[in-house]
């Protein structure tokens, strides 16, 4: 799933504390946004496995969350939501496609890696890919309610992460090609820094197919 989906999604689970609890609804939204942002960190460092912990961000949030329905305070709250943005993030990427360059091929069986487990989980596959089109409308069916409720500067950042998006689903093929072939020719001193599943090499027939996508997408 890609990561405005995600950003969206933290933003929607802190939205209803403008009704319920106006006062805390913006550290709310600001520590929501921030923990669904956050697993993504990962992403050039051993990506949704060094900052990806579907379990034990959940055992944070919980003690937080409770702690901060006896002492309100917009540190407690911001750190609740926090946690719990992070947690969505990771059980999200559960319901999303593997940790590949073309996750649409299905090749891949890791999808978060739980660290209680020690173990790998597996894709369900249920939005295909990040950037796919029911990831996007996703983005769209939670990015639209929240630009009418919020106000800015939390409006623009949806609106954003909305053009992001869309512009992320229609290039997300095109973006693979392109990627496999500029990381694959990044010289050594550089190359132990970049993902993997970058790098890795493929066929001549596979190269061949690369370079003639690309010259007709730079042809367009």
């Amino acid at each position: 799933m890609m990561l405005p989906t995600h950003a969206l999604l933290g933003l929607a689970i802190a939205a209803p504390l403008i009704v319920v609890a106006p006062e805390f609804a913006p550290a709310a939204l600001v520590g929501a946004f921030l923990g669904s942002v956050l697993p993504d960190f990962d992403l050039y460092a051993g990506h949704r496995r060094t900052l990806h912990y579907p379990t034990l961000y959940v055992a944070a949030a919980v003690p937080i969350a409770i702690t901060a329905a006896f002492v309100v305070t917009p540190w407690l709250v911001a750190a609740a939501f926090l946690f719990a943005g992070a947690a969505l993030h990771c059980r999200m990427d559960r319901y999303g496609g593997g940790l590949e360059l073309r996750p649409w091929e299905a090749t891949s069986d890791r999808a978060v890696y739980d660290h209680v487990r020690n173990q790998w989980r597996a894709p369900k596959r249920w939005i295909r890919y990040d950037g796919a089109p029911e990831d996007v409308l996703l983005a769209v069916s939670v990015g639209v309610p929240l630009w009418i409720v919020l106000e800015s500067p939390l409006r623009w950042l949806v609106g954003t992460a909305l053009l992001v998006g869309g512009t992320y689903g229609l290039l997300r093929r095109r973006l693979a090609t392109i990627a496999s072939v500029v990381f694959g020719s990044v010289p050594e001193p550089v190359d132990e820094y970049v993902p993997s599943r970058y790098n890795t090499i493929e066929s001549a027939a596979g190269a061949d197919r690369q370079a003639e996508s690309i010259s007709g997408y730079l042809a367009q």
